[in-house]
C-alpha cells in the first residue's frame, strides 16, 4: 500500500537522502492527511449530530484537529526544505521539529476540551440514540484510519521523520478510539446503557497521552539530544578507514534538522609525518564525510609521538589500568613535561556522564599507579564527558 502511494505521488521516492525528496515525502503526507481527515470529520460530525453522541462528536473534532495538524505539517516541510540564508546559515531543517511541537500542543488542548465535554455529558440527562447509519460511518472511519496509519508509518520510516511517524501514531490512536466508540454504538443499539460520556473520556485520555509523548520526542532534538548511534559509528568508521589515522576522539555531532549535520573531531596522527601531509589527510576526510554521509565535518589534528619509549610505556600502563577498572573510560593527548623534581604526565580522560562523580577516585588511583613507576610522575588530568556513551 505504502509503496504504491510512493510510486504514484513521490518522484524519485527511493532517493531518501535527497532533501528535495524528503520534502516531497512531507508534502505528500500532509496532503493525504488533509484530504483523509477532512472526509472523516464531515461524516463523523453528521453521525454525531444525528445520534446526539458526544463521543462521536469528540471523535469528529479529533479528525478536525488532524486536518489542522496536516496543514501545519505540510507548511513545516515546505519551510524546512528551504536553503540556508543569511539569517539561518545552517538551513531551516529544524523547523520540522517546530512543526511537530505545534501539532502536539494542538492535540493536547483538543484532548482537554474533549474530556470536559465528555464529563458534562455524564452529568447531563441527555440520552444518545445510535443508529445503523452511525455504525456504518464509524466502521468506514476505522478502516480509513488504519490505512492512513499504515501509509504514514511507511513514509515516516523511509525518511526517518518524527513528524510523519507522529501522524501514523495519531491515526493508529484514532482507529483505537473510534473502535471504542463503535463498540459503544453497537451496545447502545441493543441495550439502554449510556456509555457515551465515559467513552468520550477514554478518547480524551488517549489523545492527551499521545500529545505528551509527542511533545517529549520533539523537545529532545530541539534541546540537543544524544547523537544517533548509527551515524556516530559511521563517521568514526569512515575516519579510521583512512590510512594515517591512529585513533579518533572528541567526536561531537550537532543536528540542525533530520538531514542537516555538522561535526567536529580530533584525529591522532604520527607527529613525525610532515604537517602538510597530515593537513591534506584531514581535508580528504572532511570531503569524504560530506560526500558519503552528508555530514559537514571539521578535523583537528593531534600529533602523537610514537618513537618515545617513555610515552609509549605510560600510554600502555594507563590504557591497561582503564581497561581493567573503568572499561567505559578512555584517554587521549598524553604528553610528558619534565621538571627539576618530578615529571608531569598530562592527558585528557573521557568519562560517561553517569561516572562524572568518580573523578577524584580515578585521579587518586592513577596517582598511585604512577608512583610505582621508576621516575617521579605526577598526573595532570583534564576530565571530559563522553558524547557517544
Amino acid at each position: 500500500m505504502t509503496t504504491l502511494f510512493k510510486k504514484l505521488f513521490i518522484k524519485n521516492y527511493k532517493d531518501v537522502e535527497n532533501p528535495t525528496v524528503r520534502s516531497a515525502y512531507g508534502k505528500a503526507s500532509g496532503t493525504l492527511g488533509i484530504l483523509g481527515n477532512a472526509f472523516l470529520f464531515a461524516i463523523k460530525l453528521i453521525a454525531g449530530i444525528l445520534s446526539g453522541s458526544v463521543a462521536v462528536v469528540a471523535d469528529a473534532i479529533n479528525n478536525l484537529t488532524d486536518f489542522m495538524t496536516s496543514i501545519i505539517t505540510l507548511i513545516g516541510f515546505k519551510i524546512s526544505g528551504k536553503s540556508a540564508d543569511k539569517e539561518h546559515p545552517f538551513g531551516h531543517a529544524r523547523f520540522e521539529y517546530v512543526t511537530t511541537l505545534l501539532v502536539a500542543c494542538v492535540i493536547f488542548f483538543i484532548g482537554i476540551e474533549t474530556g470536559r465535554s465528555a464529563i458534562d455529558k455524564i452529568f447531563s440527562s441527555q440520552t444518545t440514540n445510535f443508529s445503523l447509519i452511525t455504525c456504518i460511518i464509524l466502521g468506514v472511519s476505522i478502516l480509513v484510519k488504519i490505512c492512513l496509519s499504515v501509509i504514514f508509518n511507511g513514509l515516516g520510516k523511509a525518511v526517518n521523520s518524527d513528524a510523519i511517524k507522529a501522524m501514523s501514531a495519531d491515526s493508529r490512536n484514532d482507529a483505537i478510539s473510534t473502535t471504542a466508540v463503535f463498540a459503544c454504538a453497537v451496545i447502545g443499539i441493543f441495550t439502554n446503557l449510556q456509555l457515551d460520556g465515559y467513552l468520550g473520556i477514554l478518547v480524551s485520555i488517549l489523545v492527551i497521552i499521545s500529545a505528551i509523548s509527542l511533545i517529549k520526542d520533539t523537545i529532545d532534538p530541539l534541546l540537543g539530544e544524544k547523537p544517533n548511534a548509527e551515524l556516530f559509528n559511521k563517521i568514526k568508521s569512515l575516519i579510521l578507514s583512512h590510512k594515517g589515522v591512529l585513533d579518533v576522539h572528541e567526536l561531537i555531532v550537532h543536528s540542525y534538522g533530520p538531514t542537516q549535520f555538522f561535526a567536529t573531531v580530533h584525529i591522532e596522527v604520527d607527529s613525525k609525518v610532515d604537517v602538510m601531509i597530515s593537513h591534506e589527510l584531514a581535508d580528504e576526510i572532511e570531503r569524504d564525510c560530506l560526500k558519503k554521509l552528508n555530514v559537514n565535518l571539521v578535523c583537528h589534528l593531534d600529533p602523537i609521538n610514537l618513537s618515545d619509549p617513555e610515552t609509549v610505556k605510560l600510554t600502555h600502563t594507563i590504557s591497561q589500568f582503564l581497561k581493567e577498572n573503568h572499561p567505559r573510560a578512555s584517554f587521549h593527548d598524553l604528553r610528558i613535561v619534565k621538571g627539576p623534581t618530578f615529571t608531569n604526565v598530562i592527558f585528557d580522560l573521557v568519562l560517561p556522564f553517569d561516572k562524572s562523580n568518580e573523578q577524584d577516585e580515578i585521579k587518586k588511583s592513577i596517582d598511585e599507579l604512577l608512583e610505582k613507576e621508576e621516575n617521579k610522575y605526577y598526573a595532570v588530568i583534564e576530565f571530559e564527558n563522553s558524547f557517544d556513551d
